[in-house]
């Protein structure tokens, strides 16, 4: 993949790193249903075709099956114009799953102009990134929620990593030691990071200054914080009001540059942001057909 004179990886075009988002846009393939944590704010347990939230998607894609949407897609007048970016979300971790690298594999033989996005926890990103790199992946979003170990344990109620699982801040504080290491060695190969937060009132508010600064400082190229969608074990907590939302948003973007225009997409999202259609029930043409 050509890189530009930054250092970093030519990723034009993608609408969630400075691409046009009204022209330009992008098809999840819904291959990873592994995860490796477990988010206080997510739940996976159900699907509609009007819910446009991440860990949803219709159904899982083999790898085959994945190239065979794209192919549908990249056939289709409505859509091939105006996809630029290839993604793998979720529905549960994309690094969790040998899928994920044989999809990316197989599309990017046949599709190189897309650009390759990865969605992540970084719980495996250490171990991964090389491979990713490799794989010529282009941008890549880490969500990170907290810095501290204390914090982070009531985000994540464990984690299960190399066979084994951690609970509390000593499971929070490991996946949070990975993300950053992950990180910042993925920004040294010239892959664009962007780093999502969930903002959680009363939980890490305190922190999104903070964590700004660690990741700008760690080569991130953008920070998405997102409002927190009440539901699994926070589903008594109320979100963020809008006008809350941008003032977090406005203190962060002294640090670092903020996106705003995140409709938080479906592990199966397919077009341009805020006017998706859902990947597996798209109305595509086959290849060739």
């Amino acid at each position: 993949m050509a890189t530009s004179c930054s250092g970093r990886r030519n990723i034009q075009g993608h609408p969630c790193f400075g691409g046009d988002h009204r022209k330009n846009g992008r098809i999840h393939l819904a291959v990873a249903p592994r995860c490796t944590i477990k988010c206080a704010y997510c739940t996976r347990k159900h699907d509609c075709v009007n819910e446009s939230r991440p860990g949803v998607a219709s159904r899982i894609l083999t790898p085959q099956e994945a190239l065979e949407q794209v192919r549908g897609v990249m056939a289709s007048e409505t859509l091939s114009s105006i996809i630029k970016v290839v993604g793998i979300a979720g529905p549960g971790d994309p690094l969790a799953n040998e899928e994920t690298f044989e999809t990316f594999r197989l599309v990017g033989g046949e599709f190189p102009h897309l650009v390759k996005c990865l969605s992540t926890n970084g719980l495996l990103l250490p171990e991964t990134v090389d491979r990713l790199g490799a794989l010529g992946l282009g941008s890549l979003t880490i969500t990170i929620n907290a810095l501290y170990p204390a914090v982070g344990a009531k985000i994540y109620s464990h984690v299960f990593y190399q066979g084994k699982r951690y609970s509390g801040a000593e499971g929070a504080s490991l996946l949070i030691a990975n993300q950053l290491e992950g990180l910042a060695r993925a920004a040294d190969l010239g892959i664009v990071v962007k780093v999502n937060t969930v903002l959680i009132p009363g939980v890490n508010d305190g922190q999104i200054e903070a964590i700004s600064r660690k990741v700008k400082e760690l080569g991130a190229a953008v920070m998405n914080v997102m409002p927190l969608i009440p539901q699994a074990d926070m589903a008594h907590v109320a979100p963020p009001s809008p006008e809350y939302l941008e003032e977090v948003r406005t203190i962060g973007e002294r640090v670092i540059g903020q996106f705003r225009n995140c409709r938080q997409c479906r592990a199966d999202a397919v077009g341009l942001i805020g006017e998706d259609g859902v990947g597996s029930r798209c109305a595509v043409p086959a290849a060739g057909g």
